[in-house]
């Protein structure tokens, strides 16, 4: 009967060490658990704030792409001005509805201007 007290405490004794890590452990991991459940709720909140900005900033570059905004910016801003028509050169290749008229005035008393291609060459003839 010795045999069996002796050999009770320390097994009765590593039963409750264990019990108590376990529990410990337990409570670590669901502390653990409610920090990265806190942490998500967060990083959730700022993914709604941030497509919400991301809404606004594609209607604000929307509004800038309008032809009137352009227009605005470029009077305004850049102090642009339309071009006076003795200034427009034809393009040839494009339809004649697309070049505003010039003033009979100011082509009797002026030259032509000249056609020219990109990088001031003269166009190419013939097809493409």
């Amino acid at each position: 009967m010795r045999s069996v007290r002796s050999a009770f405490l320390p097994l009765w004794t590593l039963a409750v060490a264990a019990t108590v890590s376990a529990f410990v452990v337990h409570l670590a991991l669901r502390g653990r658990t409610v920090q990265l459940g806190y942490e998500l709720g967060r990083a959730r909140q700022e993914q709604a704030r941030l497509r919400e900005v991301h809404r606004v900033l594609e209607l604000e570059a929307s509004s800038y792409k309008t032809p009137e905004r352009v227009e605005i910016v470029a009077r305004s801003l850049l102090g642009m001005e339309p071009p006076p028509p003795d200034r427009i050169v034809a393009i040839p290749g494009l339809p004649i509805a697309a070049v505003p008229p010039v003033s009979s005035a100011s082509s009797a008393s002026a030259d032509p201007a000249p056609v020219v291609g990109m990088n001031g060459a003269p166009p190419r003839e013939g097809p493409p």
